[in-house]
C-alpha cells in the first residue's frame, strides 16, 4: 500500500486499534495463474493464546482466522502461504463546499490497514473449535450484549467440520490515515465539524479520529 508521508499514522498504535476496532478484514492470496488473486470477507482476533499487548509495527503478533471449508479459498490456501489482510477503518466523502475555498477539489478521508502474515492452517478438530469459540467470546465482549455461548458448545462442535481455522504470523503491516492532514489547520477543522455534525456514524468517528491528530502546523 501506497502510504503519503502526511498520512502515516501519527504513533504505533493507531494501526492496531484500527484491527480492533474494525476486524472484519479481507483476505487475499494469489491464487495462481488459472484463478488469480482470491479474496474473503472473514473475521480476525489476535491469538488470545499470546500474552502482553501487540508490538507498535505488529510483527510479531498472531492473528487467528477462519472460513467455510467449503470455499474455494480454503482448498487453495497452504501452509506457509502469504496473505494479505485489509481492514477498512471509518472514511467519509468530503465534499468542496465544506472547505468554504475556491477553486476546490473533492476528495475521500478514509482510514486503512494492509498486514501481511504467513498462514498455519489447522488441521485439529479441537482447536478449530477453540477459534470459533474465542471469536466469538472476543466480539460478544466488545460487540455483543452478554450472550453466554457455553449452551451452544454442542452446536458449534456439530458443525465445527465445515469449518476452515488458520493462525497467521504477521510479518508487516502498513495503516493509513488520510484525514485531511495536507490541508491547513482551519479547514481541517471545517471537515471535522462538518463530519461531526452528521447523524452517520461512520462520520462522526471519522470526525473523531480528526481530532486525535496532532494541532501542530497548518
Amino acid at each position: 500500500m501506497f502510504v503519503p508521508r502526511h498520512y502515516r499514522e501519527p504513533d504505533g498504535s493507531w494501526t492496531a486499534d484500527l484491527i480492533r476496532r474494525n476486524p472484519l478484514a479481507l483476505a487475499v492470496i494469489n491464487g495462481g495463474a488459472d484463478e488469480g488473486p482470491i479474496a474473503t470477507h472473514l473475521p480476525v482476533i489476535p491469538d488470545p493464546a499470546t500474552t502482553g499487548d501487540w508490538p507498535d509495527d505488529l510483527v510479531g503478533a498472531t492473528l487467528l482466522g477462519h472460513m467455510n471449508r467449503a470455499n474455494p479459498h480454503w482448498r487453495a490456501l497452504s501452509t506457509g502461504d502469504v496473505v494479505l489482510l485489509v481492514f477498512t477503518g471509518p472514511h467519509a466523502y468530503v465534499s468542496p463546499t465544506v472547505y468554504e475555498t475556491s477553486p476546490a477539489a473533492p476528495t475521500w478521508n478514509f482510514t486503512s490497514a494492509h498486514v501481511r502474515g504467513v498462514v498455519e492452517k489447522i488441521d485439529s478438530l479441537e482447536e478449530t473449535l477453540d477459534v470459533v469459540r474465542a471469536t466469538a467470546l472476543s466480539f460478544e465482549d466488545r460487540f455483543g450484549a452478554g450472550w453466554d455461548q457455553s449452551e451452544s458448545v454442542d452446536y458449534f462442535r456439530s458443525i465445527v467440520a465445515g469449518v476452515g481455522a488458520f493462525r497467521i504470523s504477521v510479518t508487516g503491516a502498513q495503516g493509513m490515515f488520510k484525514l485531511s492532514q495536507e490541508q491547513p489547520a482551519e479547514v481541517r477543522e471545517r471537515v471535522q465539524r462538518s463530519f461531526g455534525g452528521r447523524e452517520c456514524g461512520r462520520h462522526r468517528e471519522t470526525a473523531e479520529l480528526m481530532g486525535r491528530l496532532p494541532r501542530s502546523g497548518s
